[in-house]
C-alpha cells in the first residue's frame, strides 16, 4: 500500500487508483479517553470491519446512503471518497456515559423515549465538546439532514438488535459529502462506536468492556458478529 492519507486512532485510510474511492484498513487496536489508553488485541480490526460491512449493507437496503462499497479483505473496506464533517452525531435510546454524568436527574439505564440526537465537535484537543444545533449551523453545517439519517439508522438498528436480544443503548455516527455535495453515512458501524447491552441487563458487548476493564472486547465483538450473521 502507498502512504496513508489519514491515520486515525483505529483506522488508516489510503488512496486508490480511482480518485473517487479510498481503502480503509481497520487496525488491531483499541483506544479510550481520546487515545490516552491503547491496546492491540488480535482480530479486533477484522471483526469490526466485518460487522461494519454487514450493518452498512443493511442500511443500504433500507435506502440509507453510506460510503461502503466492498471488503477486499477481512480488515479492509473499499469506500466512497468523502469530505468528512468534523462532527460526531450521537443517538441515544438509554442513558449511559457522558449524558448521565453531565445531565441532572438521569441514572444509567433510564429509557430515553423518544430517542435524542446530539452533536459533538470532533476535536480531541478540546475533549470533543457538546454542540447546540445553532453552533453546528455557525460552522456552516446543516444538522437537520444528519439528525434525520441518525434517527432512521436508529430505527433499523434497534429493529435488528431487538431480534438479537440486544439493547442498542446509543451509538456514534459520522457523515461526509461527495464531489456532488450529497450526504453519506461514513466511518463505521460496530461495537467500537455503540453501546450494546444484553436485553434487560447491563451485560456489555461494546468498548465499555475496555474502558472499564471488564472483559475481552474481541470475544464480545465476535459474539455480536455471530448474531448478525444469523439475523441480518
Amino acid at each position: 500500500m502507498d502512504q496513508p492519507i489519514v491515520t486515525g486512532k483505529v483506522k488508516t485510510v489510503f488512496d486508490t487508483d480511482d480518485a473517487q474511492r479510498v481503502l480503509i484498513r481497520y487496525e488491531d487496536k483499541v483506544t479510550a479517553w481520546n487515545g490516552k489508553h491503547v491496546e492491540y488485541p488480535k482480530d479486533k480490526g477484522a471483526t469490526c470491519c466485518l460487522i461494519s460491512a454487514l450493518l452498512f449493507e443493511k442500511m443500504e437496503k433500507a435506502g440509507i446512503r453510506t460510503h461502503y462499497i466492498d471488503c477486499p479483505s477481512l480488515n479492509t473496506m473499499l469506500c466512497k471518497k468523502l469530505t468528512i464533517y468534523p462532527i460526531e452525531v450521537i443517538c441515544r435510546n438509554i442513558a449511559a456515559g457522558s449524558i448521565v454524568k453531565n445531565t441532572g436527574g438521569l441514572t444509567e439505564g433510564m429509557l430515553i423515549n423518544p430517542p435524542i440526537v446530539e452533536y459533538f465537535l470532533k476535536d480531541d484537543s478540546k475533549d470533543d465538546p457538546l454542540l447546540t444545533d445553532d453552533r453546528v449551523r455557525l460552522m456552516g453545517i446543516n444538522p437537520k439532514p444528519m439528525a434525520e439519517v441518525a434517527l432512521n439508522v436508529n430505527y433499523h438498528l434497534q429493529t435488528l438488535f431487538t431480534l438479537m436480544g440486544i439493547d442498542l443503548v446509543d451509538f456514534k455516527l459520522e457523515f461526509g459529502y461527495d464531489a456532488h455535495g450529497d450526504l453519506f453515512l461514513a466511518d463505521e458501524l460496530s461495537p467500537d462506536n455503540m453501546r450494546l447491552w444484553k436485553k434487560g441487563t447491563k451485560e456489555r458487548y461494546d468498548k465499555d468492556l475496555f474502558r472499564k476493564d471488564e472483559g475481552d472486547i474481541v470475544e464480545a465483538y465476535k459474539y455480536i458478529l455471530l448474531l448478525l450473521k444469523q439475523f441480518a
